[in-house]
């Protein structure tokens, strides 16, 4: 496994660690769908959120149009065909 080498001046405080770690497949976490359970994550969420906040993070929105990867150029595939 690879572990995170720290730059200059960061110690371990500085980086935010999650507490629970889902595996996804046979996690109790992800396989009880009642309202509780999930009222349960989305008030532990809304509480990492407001700590993130509260030290200082900044919550960025981004457009709906924006995307990773700019649109490429069509490609030509006239005469490619061996004769």
């Amino acid at each position: 496994m690879a572990s995170k080498i720290p730059f200059e001046g960061e110690t371990s405080a500085e980086t935010p660690t999650l507490e629970k770690e889902s595996s996804g497949k046979g996690d109790d976490v992800t396989s009880d769908y009642s309202l509780s359970s999930r009222d349960n994550i989305r008030a532990e969420l809304n509480d990492q959120v407001a700590a993130y906040l509260a030290g200082g993070g900044q919550i960025n929105q981004v457009q709906p149009h924006v995307t990773a990867d700019p649109p490429k150029k069509p490609g030509s595939s006239y005469g490619s065909r061996p004769i």
